[in-house]
């Protein structure tokens, strides 16, 4: 955790956190701080630190982030035909995603501000709608909201091409989803869910199915 703070709190420090939202499961890190005094325990296994850019980018500044981040040994590598650019150190890798618009393109989003360019996903929208922000370990950090984020993870949970993925997805969710309903929060759960398109609840629901959790799919009926 030392190395993913230390970025963070460079990110802090020049500016950039007031404008990006964390996503992927480093959420999870700070969902602690907003389920105080419940049991919420996740176990974060993953190397990737994803940042999800508002499009457009207003943030005024100029901010070199290989530069600020060179001396704790990251580098910036291209992956894939589209050549996306990823901050890479043997325990993490920093990226940037935004909302892939209309048809969708494969073409990075170019991030002159940062140096680097982003790459368009689809579903983001949704999370950058429904943000919150967390101050935990002297970070004032902007999150999806953990309905936003769960309910997320059930969509692209039946996207996953791998089983191992799709269980780790799905788990997630769940962990958050009775962490909120144990809060009180079972309506925030459901006011997420109706502000969600037809197709993406059906996935939702789809996804809850297939887990047999009875407790949200009351909620969400």
């Amino acid at each position: 955790y030392a190395l993913f703070l230390e970025v963070l709190r460079r990110f802090q420090a020049a500016g950039l956190l007031k404008e990006l939202i964390l996503i992927g499961s480093w959420c999870q890190h700070f969902y602690r701080s907003y389920f105080t005094g419940l049991r919420y325990t996740p176990t974060i296994r993953t190397r990737d630190i994803d940042f999800l850019v508002p499009v457009p980018f207003r943030f005024k500044n100029k901010v070199d982030v290989e530069e600020l981040l060179r001396d704790e040994g990251f580098v910036v590598t291209f992956s894939g035909g589209a050549g996306y650019m990823k901050l890479m150190h043997p325990d993490l890798i920093v990226e940037f995603l935004v909302p892939e618009k209309g048809k969708g393109s494969d073409r990075p989003y170019p991030l002159p501000q940062l140096s680097m360019n982003a790459q368009p996903l689809r579903f983001l929208d949704y999370l950058l709608q429904n943000t919150i922000r967390i101050e935990a370990e002297g970070l004032k950090i902007n999150v999806p909201h953990p309905a936003a984020f769960a309910l997320h993870k059930l969509i692209i949970s039946a996207r996953r091409t791998k089983e191992e993925k799709l269980v780790k997805d799905r788990k997630e969710a769940l962990a958050i989803l009775t962490a909120l309903v144990r809060k009180g929060d079972a309506g925030e759960i459901r006011k997420m869910f109706e502000k969600m398109p037809t197709g993406w609840r059906k996935k939702v629901l789809d996804a809850l199915t297939e887990t047999d959790n009875v407790e949200i799919m009351r909620i969400l009926k």
